[in-house]
């Protein structure tokens, strides 16, 4: 595993080793997800990086059907809606993501504080391609 620093490209680097990364403040103990230099609740400069389980709930939610520019490259459309949602961490932070693996002709029946665990997408081809957080119901 890459030793990933408390700056922004090392969560986005750490995706794509199939990781979620957040900091631990020192001082205070809030966890931040992404990872953060400066505590948002304390304002330590003093921190740690941590590694979160991919486990957590989902605490909101909405689905798709008018998507971006880049989501709509990928295929999603009003007959090919896509779900995001809030996931609150078992380590406390909440985390926005694309929620995978759940029937979308139904949305009344996703429910909130429904298990998940991370899972990763990825989308594009070749040089292009990336991969992004996803989350699936357990």
């Amino acid at each position: 595993m890459t030793e990933h620093a408390l700056h922004s490209k090392a969560f986005n680097q750490a995706i794509e080793e199939d990781l979620i990364i957040g900091s631990r403040c020192l001082v205070c103990g809030k966890i931040s997800i992404p990872q953060r230099q400066i505590c948002p609740n304390c304002h330590s400069d003093q921190a740690e990086r941590v590694q979160a389980s991919g486990q957590g709930t989902l605490a909101a939610f909405t689905v798709i059907y008018v998507p971006p520019t880049s989501m709509a490259d990928a295929g999603y459309n009003a007959k090919n809606p896509y779900c995001v949602g809030i996931v609150s961490l078992e380590e406390g932070p909440r985390i926005s993501a694309q929620i995978v693996g759940l029937d979308l002709s139904d949305p009344a029946a996703i429910k909130i504080g429904m298990p998940l665990r991370q899972t990763f997408v990825t989308r594009g081809e070749g040089e292009t391609a990336k991969k992004f957080l996803a989350f699936e119901p357990i």
